[in-house]
């Protein structure tokens, strides 16, 4: 298995920057059609496995689709970026974004947030510098001509934050590491860490404490050598020209979707305990900081 996971983390990287291919996608598919009424569109890029993901969200949409007596599609990007385009050409309603991916929206189409997530009784997560155990790195400034693992170029704990530290000292990603490449999932970074294929990775720490619980003995081959910027969680965003009327029921749904058995049961898989009412403060203070106009 481990050679396996080395030919595929590998396979894509070179001495700048290497994308990973971990799996390939299923097509869209719709749930509870009915074909009077128009399809509600809703976008999602995976933070962990895919096909987890997939099959948690299929429950919810299921759900949502019921309630709201539409028909859904669920479609499936493997980056960031892709959402971010498809919400730009107006092929998506809803979407899943991440913060970083949220923050540096700036498509024709408007959004707006709908919900925010809850996990562990908190919105917000820290951002977890991780290397390996038996490694010799014990900061930031060790990582210098070494090789990093990103999550993806818009995810704000996988990429954004290590630009700003980096930009505080005046030097580039692909001036300061030996090599970097993205793996598209949290839980994927960390195996490359706990695999030595990476020496050192920036992650969710929601992600981190989820792997801690599903597989413990990876977790075990890593250590964390800093805990960086907090940020709040990735929103659940919608075009602002669905009318309010839609976008209030859509909202109470979500709100209330995990007092359902079976959809807190799948939302809990993927690390959602609820949606909640967003504040849009949080994220205009992290546009401000980053400088994101």
């Amino acid at each position: 298995m481990t050679l396996i996971f080395v030919s595929m983390l590998c396979g894509g990287c070179d001495k700048s920057e290497g994308k990973i291919d971990f799996s390939e996608l299923q097509e869209n598919s719709t749930i509870n059609s009915i074909p009077e009424k128009t399809p509600l569109r809703i976008a999602f890029a995976s933070v962990i496995s895919p096909i987890d993901t997939r099959k948690s969200y299929h429950v919810l949409i299921d759900e949502l689709s019921r309630q709201l007596d539409q028909p859904v599609v669920l479609i499936q990007k493997k980056t960031y970026e892709e959402l971010n385009v498809l919400l730009a050409n107006g092929e998506a309603d809803i979407a899943f974004l991440s913060t970083g991916a949220y923050i540096s929206y700036k498509g024709a189409y408007p959004i707006e947030l709908l919900a925010m997530i809850k996990t562990n009784d908190t919105i917000f997560y820290d951002t977890y510098l991780i290397t390996a155990k038996d490694s010799d790195i014990e900061s930031f400034d060790d990582l210098y001509h070494k090789t990093i693992a990103f999550t993806d170029p818009a995810s704000f704990s996988g990429k954004l934050v290590i630009d700003n530290i980096l930009s505080s000292k005046n030097t580039t990603v692909e001036e300061y590491f030996y090599r970097y490449f993205y793996t598209y999932n949290h839980d994927k970074s960390i195996l490359a860490v706990a695999n030595h294929l990476a020496d050192a990775a920036s992650v969710d720490s929601q992600v981190y404490d989820y792997t801690l619980k599903k597989n413990p003995d990876i977790i075990k081959q890593i250590k964390i050598i800093d805990v960086l910027e907090k940020a709040p969680s990735g929103p659940i965003v919608i075009r602002k020209d669905i009318d309010k009327e839609t976008k209030a029921k859509i909202q109470n749904i979500l709100f209330n979707i995990h007092t359902v058995k079976n959809v807190k049961e799948a939302l809990n898989k993927v690390m959602i305990d609820q949606f909640v009412v967003p504040n849009p403060e949080l994220y205009e203070n992290l546009k401000q900081k980053y400088k994101i106009k």
